[in-house]
């Protein structure tokens, strides 16, 4: 049995993390790391206490992925982890966030401001401006380690 590496290790918790996501087009999760420890997670849903997608369906049905974002009734999971560690009082400076999927530029321009170092996800899923990765981008110009990783293995192993 191959033990996984601790990108791996943090990924995988970022995907069942995602699992508890009320959003109907998008299961991203977050977590964010430092030292081996997680600090926080995150998964994107409704504000706290309000209604979600899965009670009141999505005011976003039919359009295309990335028009009218404003109309979502979403926190992203990468601010989610975020006000998560600001609840409680928890420094994410020099952090890693393990996150499900790339950010956007919102969340993107917030992490920066958070001074995390690195940012991993696993999906290619890109918000795109005339081809440019922007969130990426972003990240990069901020000097914040970026990296897509293989998709860790959805089995987990234990033994008996």
């Amino acid at each position: 049995m191959k033990r996984p590496d601790i990108d791996q290790y943090f990924l995988k918790i970022a995907s069942v993390v995602a699992e508890r996501s009320t959003c109907r087009r998008h299961h991203v999760g977050a977590v964010a790391v430092t030292g081996k420890h997680i600090l926080a997670t995150g998964y994107n849903g409704a504000i706290a206490g309000q209604p979600d997608c899965l009670e009141l369906g999505c005011k976003r049905e039919g359009l295309p992925s990335g028009v009218q974002t404003e109309k979502c009734r979403a926190v992203h999971a990468e601010m989610n982890v975020l006000i998560q560690c600001s609840l409680h009082g928890v420094n994410v400076g020099g952090s890693t966030i393990y996150c499900t999927h790339p950010p956007c530029i919102p969340c993107a321009k917030v992490l920066a401001n958070a001074r995390i170092a690195r940012f991993i996800c696993f999906l290619d899923y890109q918000d795109k401006s005339d081809g440019e990765l922007r969130g990426s981008a972003i990240l990069n110009d901020a000097g914040i380690y970026f990296a897509v990783m293989t998709q860790p293995a959805t089995k987990i192993v234990i033994l008996e």
